[in-house]
């Protein structure tokens, strides 16, 4: 059993203190899943790590397998503590380079050594330690995939490999923070399906924290509504999720469609991606001969399963990545410029952009109004001539230029990799884009941060002070302050929580409603889709399945996925809209 008693934790940021838990109390009961839902900020993830042993508390009690910890435990006991519990954090895979197999063994292996590293033929218990591999693998539905490269597994599987390796611990009690909340549905309904089967076979105790609802409504047995570091209510999930979901505001209108034409052609565009296991030529995405255009005014949204081509097919229209054979124009003026064909006005294009990835992350020491400066430093309307100029200067020639400039709107991954080719490093960016004065930035962001329904004060705050929806919408504004004619999503408000992510759908749809800015949105919230599009596509296996109304396109992808998790959905926004 786990019961928490008075569990309190305050931090201090800078000049004030902030109040992460405050005197909560709650049991779990073995074999019970319960659930913690709560808007961002509330707490859940202090709570998560506090239960692991990665963080300290300041009062209260933790007891836990016949354990007690307190603000005074020693490191021993914390440890003893840390034994009893695994914990997966969300976007955390931390995976061996190896066979799935391999990656359970080194954890069972781990018990013993303290590393975790791989038994040797030699060991006596060799043969056990992989039968007992296979054990946990079969728990979570990997059996069949013991042998493959935990690199070349689907995002599910990688989640549920994960899991495997916990277990392999042996603890009492699981923690799950936001587990598969970036995946597709389907992925989902593997991700849940195999955490429901760990408990029904182990009997562990299970904490899952998720900010969806549908999440909660099929895993949990309890549920305790966490806000700002309070318990708000503990009971039947439905019941608690009901009043949760009563605190949703109201969805703004969406814009009229302006039928101003294309802005964005794709044509004839053609990628395959492989991958190899084991001398096994693996077959992993096709697009062939892709055909759309997208319209200049409007929002579109992309929807599909894991693995279909999505964020690909995003970076090929943003020319970072190059496809095997095709087109992607933009209306410039009165031309069409190819994205994958170097021209001078590629660039001119590209400080036209706007773009925001899954893994998004502002910059813990700086500012909200600093990195607008930053990005102002980027997209400006002459910061193009500038930068021409001094590269000129530096015996940079304009194609490389060309090529540095993608990089700012690569993923940090990304750009780091193709600097590091050019042997560059982001200091040339200082050289040649130079960050606006953050008075002149000012000037630019204050409307926006009206716009967004932001207190202006947030410009002069760190990432680290804002909550989750204030983080969301500073990320927006910052691409804002440029005002981008096309901006592209990429899958960013994945792991927010529904409250939340109806001020961002409220945001987004005043963004194109204000600017007229055309809006390209890849997501797995099919109820977001619905609520904040004017066309939506379905990609599926590297091809355009279904292209029309979101609400059409949308059921017409639910209807694909089998994912039982998901029938709650209807009914709760039958209920709240």
């Amino acid at each position: 059993m786990l019961q928490i008693e008075n569990l309190s934790k305050t931090y201090r940021l800078n000049d004030r203190d902030i109040e992460a838990l405050k005197a909560i109390s709650f049991t779990a009961q073995p074999g019970e899943i319960l659930g913690i839902v709560g808007k961002s900020g509330g707490g859940k993830s202090t709570l998560m790590k506090i239960l692991r042993g990665m963080d300290r508390f300041d009062s209260g009690k933790i007891t836990m397998d016949g354990i007690t910890i307190t603000p005074d435990s020693s490191d021993e006991e914390i440890r003893a503590r840390m034994a009893a519990t695994a914990i997966h954090l969300q976007r955390d895979f931390a995976l061996w380079t190896e066979s799935a197999l391999n990656n359970v063994v080194r954890r069972i292996h781990s018990r013993k050594t303290g590393y975790e590293v791989l038994p040797i033929p030699e060991n006596a218990d060799y043969d056990e330690m992989y039968k007992e591999g296979l054990f946990y693998l079969g728990l979570v539905g990997l059996e069949k995939k013991a042998s493959h490269l935990a690199t070349i597994l689907s995002g599910g599987e990688k989640q549920r490999l994960v899991i495997a390796r916990q277990l392999a611990k042996k603890p009492k009690v699981l923690l799950l923070d936001e587990p598969a909340t970036m995946a597709c549905p389907a992925t989902k309904q593997e991700v849940l399906d195999a955490i429901k089967n760990v408990r029904d076979k182990l009997g562990l105790t299970i904490v899952v924290v998720s900010h969806l609802p549908e999440v909660h409504n099929y895993l949990a047995d309890r549920l305790i509504w966490l806000e700002k570091g309070e318990i708000v209510a503990v009971g039947e999930p439905r019941e608690i999720l009901n009043r949760f979901m009563a605190g949703i505001g109201k969805p703004e209108p969406l814009a009229p469609r302006r039928n101003l034409g294309p802005l964005i052609k794709v044509r004839d565009l053609s990628k395959r991606s492989c991958q190899v296991c084991k001398g096994e030529v693996l077959d992993v995405l096709r697009i062939e001969n892709l055909n759309f255009d997208i319209n200049k005014g409007e929002i579109t949204s992309f929807i599909g399963n894991s693995g279909g081509g999505k964020t690909t097919l995003l970076k090929i229209m943003q020319g970072v990545r190059m496809p095997d054979a095709g087109a992607v124009y933009y209306r410039y003026g009165d031309e069409w410029v190819d994205m994958l064909t170097y021209s001078p006005h590629r660039m001119n294009v590209r400080r036209t952009l706007g773009v925001m990835y899954q893994e998004f992350a502002l910059y813990a020491g700086e500012t909200i109004i600093d990195q607008i400066a930053y990005q102002m430093g980027i997209k400006s309307t002459d910061v193009i001539g500038y930068a021409r100029s001094v590269a000129e200067e530096m015996g940079i020639s304009e194609k490389v230029l060309d090529i540095i400039y993608a990089m700012a709107d690569m993923s940090e991954e990304d750009a780091k990799s193709a600097l590091e080719s050019l042997g560059l490093t982001r200091d040339i960016f200082k050289d040649l884009f130079p960050r606006f004065p953050n008075t002149e930035a000012q000037k630019f962001a204050e409307p926006i941060f009206d716009l967004l329904d932001l207190d202006r004060s947030v410009m002069w705050k760190l990432p680290r002070q804002l909550s989750g929806g204030e983080l969301v919408r500073a990320s927006l504004a910052i691409l804002l302050a440029a005002q981008p004619e096309v901006m592209i999503l990429d899958e960013p408000f994945g792991d927010i929580d529904p409250i939340t992510l109806r001020e961002v759908s409220n945001a987004i749809k005043k963004i194109n409603s204000e600017f007229g800015t055309t809006i390209i949105l890849v997501s797995h919230h099919v109820d977001f889709v619905k609520e904040v599009s004017h066309r939506a596509i379905l990609m599926e296996n590297g091809a355009l399945v279904a292209d029309g109304d979101p609400i059409e396109v949308s059921n017409a992808f639910l209807s694909r996925c089998n994912a039982p998790y998901l029938r709650s959905t209807q009914e709760r926004y039958a209920i709240h809209g």
